[in-house]
């Protein structure tokens, strides 16, 4: 116990190891869809796509350990969801950028990470956040998580006349119905990883469904894929330019507030925000996604960020990096059991994401919500995140409409240096996009 608490954090006075195990498998289990999701997208682009699986996997791993020694917090780190289409239908099919090209971005925009991670700009916008924007990220978070679920499940679907409205009744849908009341019953019941057996169980239920589909020929074990295909396939020609220096501010920018806001949501979950906001290990944390994401293009892998899914580990109980040592585990592990993983419908993890949604909502209470100039960029953080589909995007139109609020008001001593320099840049960069 002595070597799990100082290397991982572990406190036995007030941790579990089964719960800390317990709540690294429900993390994985709940954002394993990476596994399957970032190849298809990435694949487009003609890269290889059991290469791009073993980069998935290693990548994640990689990001994910290195978080949870350095900061030794019950957060994981995978390829970005956003990040990722970007790279796949903005760079290449869009800007005309080689998949070669927009990896040599990547690997740019990591270095540059690790760069201002180690002069700590990242931590210095961290810190000029006012609180109340920081609860109305941890709520805005929880309901994009929410979000996430229905829309896997086909529960929430596009429509052309109200642009999201109800799906129809598929077997996807209804497990995931299933996988909703389930885990909200467990959590009733206050059943030890409820999230976790949600899960499984619904995945078995979705055999006879025909939702969990067993491929031809199907073995549970099978070698990792050869790499070789995008290791280092950089190609840096005619990469110096305006243009592509636009395309690496526009990928910084996203992704500092991704990973800024997912963190301040996650650490708000944990109990481990100070009294004066600060939160500890975050230099540490964005410095293994800085790494991360080097290490990660080296693989052939898009930008990775810290996952909000987190949060359902967070949920059972999670609070040291074994929780994250054991989701860097399971990624190393799904190398050789990838088809086991690839079973799990994202139905089937429905449930955990939207009773992860309801346990972040707490957060509203915090918000100062009777001085206006404070609630109404609160609010417009929550629902632009969900909408635009961007925590990004949420954190960017929350900062500028609480800088627009204060300068109207007169209320200037609310402000900082950091917040205007940062409102002007997002101004900048709707502009240029």
């Amino acid at each position: 116990m002595t070597l799990l608490e100082k290397a991982l954090g572990f406190d036995p006075k007030s941790m579990k190891l089964r719960t800390e195990l317990i709540a690294g498998a429900t993390t994985f289990l709940t954002m394993s869809y990476i596994l399957a999701v970032n190849p298809a997208i990435l694949s487009s682009t003609g890269m290889d796509k059991g290469a791009l699986f073993t980069a998935t996997a290693l990548a994640a791993a990689i990001a994910t350990l290195l978080l949870a020694f350095m900061a030794k917090l019950p957060f994981a780190q995978a390829p970005s969801m956003g990040l990722n289409a970007f790279f796949a239908y903005t760079l290449c099919q869009t800007m005309g950028y080689t998949w070669q090209q927009s990896l040599a971005i990547m690997l740019i925009e990591g270095i540059v990470f690790i760069i201002i991670t180690f002069f700590n700009v990242r931590e210095m916008i961290l810190d000029s956040i006012p609180h109340n924007l920081r609860y109305a990220i941890s709520a805005g978070i929880g309901m994009f998580i929410a979000f996430i679920g229905l829309k896997n499940a086909g529960i929430i679907v596009a429509k052309e006349a109200t642009f999201v409205g109800l799906g129809a009744f598929t077997n996807s849908c209804i497990l995931g119905i299933i996988a909703i009341l389930l885990s909200g019953i467990l959590m009733a019941k206050n059943v030890k990883g409820s999230l976790f057996w949600s899960i499984i169980a619904t995945t078995i239920i979705g055999i006879p469904m025909g939702v969990t589909v067993f491929p031809d020929h199907w073995l549970p074990v099978s070698a990792p894929q050869d790499i070789s295909p995008l290791f280092c396939k950089f190609d840096f020609a005619g990469m110096f330019n305006l243009k592509t220096a636009l395309v690496v501010f526009s990928l910084l920018l996203v992704n500092i507030f991704d990973t800024i806001g997912t963190l301040m949501g996650l650490a708000d979950k944990t109990g481990i925000v100070e009294a004066n906001g600060n939160i500890p290990h975050v230099k540490e944390a964005m410095m293994s996604d800085a790494i991360g994401t080097t290490c990660g293009a080296m693989l052939g892998s898009s930008t990775l960020t810290t996952y909000v899914e987190s949060a359902s580990g967070i949920a059972e109980g999670g609070r040291s990096g074994v929780t994250s040592f054991t989701v860097g585990l399971l990624f190393i592990l799904s190398l050789l059991l990838s088809p086991i993983f690839l079973l799990i419908p994202s139905a089937a993890t429905s449930g955990a994401l939207v009773m992860v949604g309801v346990l972040m909502l707490d957060s509203v209470k915090k918000i100062n919500l009777q001085d206006i100039s404070e609630s109404f960029p609160a609010f417009i953080t929550m629902i632009t995140m969900v909408l635009c589909y961007s925590i990004a995007d949420g954190i960017c139109l929350g900062i500028l409409s609480f800088v627009i609020m204060k300068l109207c008001t007169r209320q200037w001593k609310d402000l900082n240096w950091t917040l205007c320099i940062l409102a002007v840049l997002f101004v900048l960069n709707f502009i240029i996009g």
